[in-house]
């Protein structure tokens, strides 16, 4: 989901978890329709992040601010900052020139093809 660069993150996450597709679990029978787990860091700390998920059936496991550290979510969390850093490859992305959204999606989704293309190449 894309927002501007004036828009706190929390304020997305309803609309990101409802743009989640179906996750085929290799069981029969239908797919699950969100994830079970959702790990955020302590931006997503609010009451009303915690009832969205609630809401949808996944468990939340978001940091406390000024109780937990963020450590913790290292484990889980390095995944999206290695997402994040190989987008960064892409200078278009890193600093918005578009004004249009469609056109930044266009160029985002083309940035990911990429780089699933380059897992790929690397791994056979």
């Amino acid at each position: 989901m894309l927002s501007g660069a004036n828009c706190h993150d929390s304020r997305m996450l309803a609309p990101t978890l409802d743009a989640v597709p179906p996750i085929r679990t290799g069981h029969r029978g239908r797919p699950r329709c969100r994830p079970g787990k959702l790990h955020a860091d302590k931006a997503y700390d609010h009451r009303r992040c915690r009832q969205e998920c609630r809401a949808r059936g996944i468990t939340s496991r978001i940091a406390r601010r000024g109780l937990e550290s963020s450590i913790h979510l290292g484990r889980h969390r390095w995944i999206v900052e290695r997402t994040f850093a190989w987008l960064a490859r892409y200078r278009r992305l890193t600093i918005r020139y578009e004004r249009r959204a469609n056109i930044h999606l266009a160029f985002t989704t083309l940035a990911c093809a990429l780089v699933c293309l380059g897992q790929i190449r690397r791994s056979c």
